[in-house]
């Protein structure tokens, strides 16, 4: 892995930690910036009033200097402006006084799991009796961590001319009419500054009322939403490993954020529903140069990746995110510390978390291109990478015929390869 991260903390703890390693160095970084993406993933229809005091107060402790990354590890830090409010609950050292932790209320172990969260079985494998020593971790509060990391990596990509965007694709039962144009990169602020993060007018308005809805209900809603990246060359990934295929690390990434259940790569699971000879994106010759042929495709169904690569197709990547698990009105569970019947323990939630989980899913989804970029390119400096991805991309439209000649007869060669990986004929040319 050529770009590593990783995050740490907990969700009402002092901060949430973040470490990425492996940018290159002349990154440029605006504080300013940084915090309103931060600020992105906090909006939303349907969203907990806790996203009103949950203030971002970021701070990057390593890294960047003058405004540039350096080469070196990025750190920062998310502080959490609630931490007074939980200095005892969720101190580090041990309390001289634990029955009194368990009077003020946030000290009481949580015994009643919720179904659909990681509260039991964490208990379960940790040997914990209180669900919050999971729960604390396995909050959706962790992706704040990842969307500020997720930015570094949305910088690199755009020096090359790469581009992450996110929009709402479905919520509940609501989606978008399946003839939608795709969004441009130019369209990010208006998604943005529409409720649901939605494309389509129309459909928005349905998804609001979807969500009053459950509201009403005391329900939660899930969705999907869709990432579409421009600008990708071709060839980021392989095909030679599991593990290096690009359709394996981004599936990953999206599948590892809390309560994303299922992720597509282009027509994803509707392409199980239709034959082949109309699955496929055919290829059609493009604009001629001197270089060679730039070939297109002549449909988008296969999401710009074919066998684990990018094709240098606009890529399209969906996820799937459950109902949340924390309900005001709570689902039957079993209290862990008598084995009775009970209701789960009620948090603090968003009737639906689809619109702001589309940033989370840029931020993994710019990580994990980062990655692979680097990974094609290398380089030290943003100026190397430049250079190099500019070098590999020259060649890819070169002729690919066994002869410089495309015009020979490939059925006489006997000759051996020369530079460039073409071959002589036997008469020499």
């Amino acid at each position: 892995m050529t770009l590593r991260y990783l995050t740490a903390g907990e969700s009402h703890g002092p901060a949430l930690v973040g470490i990425i390693d492996g940018l290159p160095a002349g990154i440029a970084v605006d504080s300013d910036d940084l915090v309103a993406e931060l600020a992105r993933r906090r909006l939303g229809y349907g969203r907990s009033p806790r996203m009103d005091f949950e203030v971002d107060r970021l701070e990057i402790m390593g890294g960047v200097r003058h405004g540039l990354t350096l080469g070196s590890p990025v750190g920062l830090v998310i502080h959490n402006t609630e931490w007074p409010k939980w200095t005892e609950a969720m101190g580090i050292e041990a309390p001289d006084d634990p029955e009194a932790l368990g009077r003020t209320g946030r000290g009481v172990a949580l015994t009643r799991p919720r179904p659909g969260h990681a509260d039991l079985v964490g208990m379960q494998k940790y040997d914990f009796d209180d669900a919050r020593n999971v729960l604390e971790r396995a909050s959706a509060r962790e992706t704040a961590t990842r969307v500020a990391l997720g930015w570094f990596a949305k910088q690199l990509l755009a020096a090359v001319g790469v581009h992450v965007l996110s929009h709402v694709t479905r919520i509940g039962d609501v989606a978008t009419p399946a003839e939608a144009p795709l969004p441009e990169p130019g369209d990010l602020e208006a998604l943005d500054a529409d409720p649901v993060r939605c494309a389509d007018p129309d459909t928005s308005a349905a998804m609001q009322a979807r969500i009053d809805r459950a509201k009403a209900e005391l329900d939660t809603l899930g969705g999907v939403v869709e990432v579409v990246v421009h600008g990708l060359p071709p060839g980021l990934g392989s095909h030679v490993h599991w593990d290096r295929k690009l359709d394996t690390r981004l599936a990953a990434a999206l599948m590892s954020i809390q309560a994303f259940k299922g992720v597509g790569i282009g027509d994803g699971f509707g392409s199980a529903a239709v034959p082949g000879s109309v699955a496929h994106d055919e290829i059609l010759p493009g604009a001629r140069t001197d270089a060679g042929t730039h070939f297109t495709r002549k449909t988008h169904r296969a999401g710009g990746l074919e066998g684990g690569m990018t094709t240098g197709e606009v890529l399209r990547v969906s996820a799937a995110m459950k109902p949340l698990s924390s309900l005001m009105r709570p689902l039957a569970t079993v209290d862990t510390a008598t084995g009775d019947p009970a209701t789960a323990i009620t948090q603090r939630s968003d009737v639906c978390a689809v619109p702001r989980a589309g940033v989370v899913c840029e931020a993994v989804v710019a990580l994990t291109l980062a990655d692979a970029l680097l990974e094609k390119t290398g380089g030290d400096s943003v100026a190397e990478v430049v250079r190099n991805l500019s070098a590999y991309t020259a060649g890819v439209d070169r002729p690919r015929g066994p002869y410089d000649d495309a015009t020979a007869d490939q059925a006489t060669y006997q000759g051996d390869p020369v530079e460039g990986g073409r071959y002589r004929a036997p008469d020499g040319t």
